[in-house]
This record gives C-alpha cells, sequence and structure tokens, in this order.
C-alpha cells in the first residue's frame, strides 16, 4: 500500500511539471538580431531580440519595403520600393555582423522591387519587380542582375521557392492568383487560382505545401508544392497581409493589418488554435498620410516572422514598434521599439553587442 501512495504521489507530481503554465519571461529566451525595415524613416533597425535593445540604425534607399535574411544569417537585403513621386528600383545589402551597408544594387529598369527571397545554397536572390511585371534574379555579392524571368501576370508581388530550387511561386494582389515558375527553363509553368487579393506566401519546412494570405477575402489557401493542387482553405481574421511558418513547421503565423490580430493555424489539422490581438500604444493624434490609415483602431501588423519555435516578432506599421509573442502561451510579451511604419522583418541568430550607426 506504501509502494502505491508512493507511485501515485509520483505520477500526480510527474503531472503538475508536464502540465505547469510555462513563464512568460526567462524560460525559451532567444539569441539573435531582428531587421526590421521602416518605410517612413528610410531605414532599417538591427534589434536585439531578447531586450529590445536597438544596435544600429542605418539608411536605406526610399521606402523600403521587405527583408530576406541569407540563410546563414550573416547578409540582410531590403528592397527599396519607393513612392508615389519617386519610385525605387534598388536593393540595399547589409552585413549584419559588422552592422554596416555592403552595397546598393541598382535594378535600372526593373522599379519597385518587393518580394524578395533567398535561392539557398547560392549567393544570389530573387526579387519581384511589380512595374515590369519580372521576376529578377540578383547576385547580391557584386551586385549584378544574372537573368530576368517574365512574370506574365500583374503586379507579381511576392515570391516564395521550393526547397530544391526547381520552382518559384509568385503571388499577385491583383489578380488573385498564384503563378508557378520553372526557374530552369525560366518560363511560367501554372497560373493557380488562389483568392481575392492573394499576397503573403511561405514555404513549408518539409517543402511539401505553400500557403498563400487572400487579404480582400480573409481566408488562407493551401496548395501541394509537388501536384500544385489546391487543399486546402481557411478563414483568417480582417485583411489578412503576411504568413510565415515557424521553423519546425508545425504554426503558420498570419498578420492580420485590419482587425489587428495574429491567427496562428496547425499546419498539420489546418485549424486556427490562437488568435492574438496586438494592442501596443499607438502615436498621438491622426496621421493621413500614414500607410492604412484608414485601418482605425488597430496597430496595423504587416511584416511577421518566427525567431524559433517559442517567439515571434511582428512590425506594427501604425504603432512604429515590434511586438514579440510567445508560441506557447500565445500571449504577447513585449513591444520593441523601430523606426516610423515598420514594415519588412527578418530574424537572424547572431547576437550584436553595443550600439553602432546611431
Amino acid at each position: 500500500m506504501k509502494k502505491n501512495r508512493i507511485f501515485s504521489a509520483l505520477i500526480v507530481i510527474l503531472v503538475m511539471i508536464l502540465y505547469a503554465p510555462l513563464p512568460l519571461a526567462g524560460q525559451f529566451n532567444i539569441s539573435g538580431t531582428i531587421v526590421v525595415a521602416n518605410k517612413t524613416s528610410n531605414d532599417v533597425y538591427f534589434i536585439n531580440a531578447s531586450d529590445g535593445a536597438i544596435r544600429a540604425i542605418l539608411p536605406t534607399g526610399i521606402e523600403p519595403h521587405e527583408v530576406e535574411i541569407s540563410p546563414d544569417g550573416q547578409y540582410a537585403v531590403v528592397g527599396n520600393y519607393g513612392n508615389r513621386e519617386q519610385p525605387g528600383n534598388s536593393l540595399s545589402v547589409f552585413h549584419i555582423g559588422r552592422r554596416r551597408l555592403m552595397r546598393t544594387i541598382d535594378l535600372g529598369e526593373h522599379i519597385r522591387p518587393h518580394g524578395i527571397k533567398w535561392l539557398a545554397g547560392t549567393s544570389k536572390v530573387v526579387v519581384t519587380s511589380g512595374l515590369t511585371q519580372s521576376l529578377v534574379v540578383v547576385n547580391v555579392m557584386n551586385g549584378r542582375i544574372v537573368r530576368v524571368i517574365d512574370a506574365l501576370q500583374e503586379s507579381p508581388h511576392m515570391v516564395t521557392v521550393s526547397l530544391d530550387g526547381r520552382r518559384l511561386f509568385a503571388t499577385s494582389v491583383r489578380t488573385g492568383n498564384l503563378s508557378v515558375y520553372d526557374f530552369s527553363a525560366g518560363m511560367q509553368e501554372a497560373v493557380l487560382p488562389s483568392g481575392q487579393g492573394a499576397e503573403g506566401i511561405d514555404i513549408a519546412p518539409d517543402g511539401r505545401e505553400i500557403w498563400v494570405t487572400n487579404r480582400a477575402e480573409n481566408t488562407i489557401s493551401v496548395f501541394d508544392a509537388n501536384t500544385l493542387q489546391k487543399t486546402g482553405s481557411m478563414v483568417s481574421s480582417d485583411f489578412p497581409i503576411r504568413g510565415r511558418f515557424t521553423p519546425d513547421g508545425r504554426m503558420f503565423l498570419v498578420s492580420n493589418a485590419r482587425s489587428g490580430f495574429v491567427t496562428v493555424f496547425d499546419a498539420e489539422s489546418k485549424k486556427e488554435i490562437a488568435s492574438i490581438k496586438l494592442q501596443p500604444p499607438l502615436p498621438p493624434g491622426e496621421d493621413p498620410d500614414r500607410f492604412f490609415a484608414e485601418f482605425t483602431d488597430t496597430s496595423v501588423p504587416i511584416g511577421i516572422v518566427a525567431g524559433d519555435n517559442y517567439r515571434a516578432f511582428v512590425a506594427n506599421t501604425r504603432a512604429d514598434v515590434v511586438s514579440v509573442i510567445c508560441l506557447r502561451r500565445f500571449v504577447i510579451l513585449d513591444h520593441f521599439q523601430a523606426g516610423k511604419e515598420p514594415d519588412g522583418i527578418g530574424f537572424s541568430p547572431i547576437v550584436l553587442r553595443g550600439r553602432r550607426g546611431l
């Protein structure tokens, strides 16, 4: 009897340990650097991921949008989209560890560079050019354009690449399509209807699925990356604009600009498992010149990235901060100061010390 009581007590203790609430800080701390592009202040902030300390502020071209980090975490490529008066046509390439601008790459006629994706195992990125309706492959180390692929769709916006590098996938907000390209042949392979306002895109870490956010109809579309068949569709919160997988592929995170929520989906079941309202303090007064100024009572979350399987970072365009989300309890841990109207965001495991370029 005594042995049974001891055994039962041990079971109770084990259950309590397994299901005890995780602490909001301390456990699952993350080390690395958040790189966020600020559209109105025309710069990038290098932010310590663990405490929000600003490690560097470096200038970009006019109105930078997306940020792409190299697979080794050493480099950040930023697309200088430009504004109405001055359309952009360049990329800024930063060395993260050295905290300096390596080069600015002139894209010539390829105006309004937006989506950027690194081609794994190479020194190249593929960039969408909305104005010339093309996919531009650029060697970021020598600053040269390697090739140009005709997108054959209006305003290609965001882009991703299959794990074997054989296919490119690009969304079009205007057509609502996902276009697929044979990279070696440089030709369009298929056009897949996704949903109105198809914009955000990511490929699962195992390479099997492509997920697309359709901002105009508040849905998420799922495609088989091999057969190109549409295999799922889910409802998201209002104006899903970006989506990213966690590194382990178990969760898909969606930023919803109009509602101000981050929606979390279980990647296997395709079910929503959490909805997190981002409520950072907003700047005082109204600013009609801000992007999405018509979206009232929301921080306008756009760029989103999972630093690891426990932490996500979200750029709030209207609030000028990066929100930190715990992916175990699905709560906001902190808000880190960014520049004016942060948009594109990336994460590097490189840890920076001290302050530079401020």
